[in-house]
């Protein structure tokens, strides 16, 4: 699975990192880091993927088929 992030969208909430931290991150400016960009998702962390674009409360994740 890969994810499209939209950045400008984005209001650096962190509900995506807390679902899924070893996919999102926010840097120091509140700024969203998606450190699966380009590449899919890895299949262990598919479900936290799923459940951190459900927790967004702006709609910037979508899951890409």
């Amino acid at each position: 699975m890969k994810i499209d992030v939209d950045y400008a969208r984005c209001e650096g909430h962190g509900l995506c990192a807390e679902q899924a931290p070893g996919i999102f991150s926010l840097d120091d400016d509140a700024e969203l880091i998606y450190h699966a960009e380009g590449a899919e998702v890895a299949s262990d962390e598919v479900a936290r993927a799923r459940a951190a674009i459900a927790s967004c409360p702006v709609a910037a994740l979508r899951e890409v088929p």
